[in-house]
């Protein structure tokens, strides 16, 4: 699984942030990894990095999944941290709910096996 981080001009996109955010990705995702081919996380700041605000750090993760459409979450938090980490929760029980579905619907299926050519 590929991590990418972007980051918009009032976040400093630095070494330590971006260790802390694939850590936090990684251990998010660690049980649906296999199934992940890249994950994008873009950080922004909607005051400006001066300025704070109630819940003006925001954190999209856009996620994709093997075969699928890309797959995106939004969390918006007082800090950085927070909203890494909310959306990396969301994208989780997203991705989990996704996978969940398609092994019921495999698993309830109702057509007939395809069978091989008849050996006489």
């Amino acid at each position: 699984m590929q991590i990418q981080i972007n980051t918009d001009h009032n976040v400093e996109g630095h070494e330590a942030l971006a260790s802390y955010v694939r850590e936090v990705v990684e251990n998010a995702l660690n049980l649906v990894s296999g199934h992940i081919t890249r994950v994008e996380v873009h950080l922004s700041d909607e005051n400006s990095s001066n300025k704070s605000g109630p819940n003006d750090k925001r954190c999209v993760m856009e996620a994709r999944l093997e075969g699928r459409q890309p797959i995106a979450v939004t969390q918006q938090a007082s800090t950085i941290e927070d909203a890494v980490g909310g959306a990396a929760d969301k994208l989780a029980r997203l991705i989990d709910t996704i996978l969940g579905r398609q092994h019921d619907l495999q698993a309830h299926r109702t057509d007939p096996p395809v069978s091989g050519p008849k050996v006489a």
